[in-house]
């Protein structure tokens, strides 16, 4: 059981013997670009326990505004090298290092209602200035699974063989990051992946914690968003990382999520009886809902080293023990595409 910050930390960074051989195949060293996010930490420490553990000789660096002080000496500390930097200012960007490997986590989706002009910066504009400036490297760019249409909750999801056909600005200004970048893959060989996410969970946020704590708290559950997929946040950076050995030009399109359509009513009542609780629930199931097949990351990379009744244990023991959270939530009940 996961019951304090520092065993959760130390989970999510911590690399399995596929993600080390892998790392041994990349050669040179990993830029991290917006590692300030909810993921980037931990996919830079876990990139650095790979690293040192396959005796390798790389190096991992982290950029971000770093508005926080004590997350940029946590990532020092853990061996990442870390630069402060606003992206959108074009000397500054210019001003960076090259790294033959790159992860672009940089962008913009809550808040977006009422600050379009910065989300299309951040999803769109920015993505060309990066292709320009790492045109000679590999680029994992993070994408998201919101850029698809709600398909029928039987239909297995949406492959990578689906149209996109994003709702709202966010959705949209996601797709024109994937755009942009794909055109300067054409233009200048660049190899990418789209790397194309939903849901990412740790015990700090997500939709199992978000489900916990209306629970916890006796609030009912909207169903009108009745299914969802999730992958514990560990997988979804290491397979980000591993994603550096399939970049390809055109762009090599990767959906990663788990390998389950779960239901949101199953899993709230599956977190009711681990926090001794009743769920109450609000509306009913739509035939619809926005969902991702990631059997291709599966196939490349083996099904996700933690399950879903795992992560459905940790999330009730961390709520039941008080555990700190982040106020970042996924509104994967929105069905109309107003983050």
């Amino acid at each position: 059981m996961l019951r304090t910050l520092e065993q959760l930390e130390q989970k999510l960074a911590e690399p399995n013997e596929a993600l080390v051989r892998d790392l041994a195949r990349v050669d040179g060293d990993i830029i991290l670009l917006g590692v300030g996010g909810k993921m980037g930490p931990s996919l830079a420490k876990l990139a650095m326990n790979a690293i040192r553990e396959g005796g390798l000789n790389k190096r991992v660096i982290g950029v971000s505004r770093f508005s926080n002080a004590a997350a940029r000496e946590e990532l020092e500390q853990a061996g990442v090298a870390t630069i402060s930097c606003e992206l959108l200012d074009d000397e500054a960007l210019r001003a960076l290092p090259h790294a033959d490997n790159v992860i672009y986590m940089a962008g913009n989706k809550f808040g977006t209602k009422g600050r379009e002009h910065f989300t299309w910066a951040m999803n769109a504009y920015l993505p060309g200035r990066v292709a320009e400036k790492f045109k000679d490297s590999r680029i994992v760019a993070f994408s998201s699974g919101n850029i698809y249409p709600f398909l029928p909750t039987a239909s297995g999801g949406a492959s990578e063989h689906v149209a996109p056909e994003p709702l709202g600005e966010y959705a949209q200004s996601t797709l024109g990051r994937e755009r942009i970048f794909e055109y300067h893959s054409h233009k200048n060989g660049t190899p990418m992946v789209m790397y194309r996410l939903n849901y990412a969970i740790d015990m700090r946020y997500g939709v199992l914690l978000e489900l916990a704590r209306a629970i916890h708290e006796g609030r009912e559950i909207d169903l009108t968003m009745g299914f969802a997929n999730v992958i514990w946040q560990g997988d979804a950076n290491a397979m980000a990382l591993r994603c550096l050995l399939h970049c390809s030009t055109p762009p090599n399109t990767v959906n990663i999520t788990g390998p389950e359509t779960m239901s949101i009513r199953w899993a709230a009542r599956e977190l009711a009886s681990r926090l001794g609780k009743e769920a109450r629930f609000t509306g009913s199931e739509s035939e619809t809902a926005l969902l991702n097949n990631a059997s291709k990351s599966h196939q490349l990379f083996g099904y996700p080293t933690v399950s879903q009744l795992q992560m459905l244990d940790w999330t009730a023991g961390w709520v039941q023990e008080g555990g700190m959270t982040w106020n970042k939530p996924t509104h994967f009940q929105e069905r109309k595409g107003n983050f």
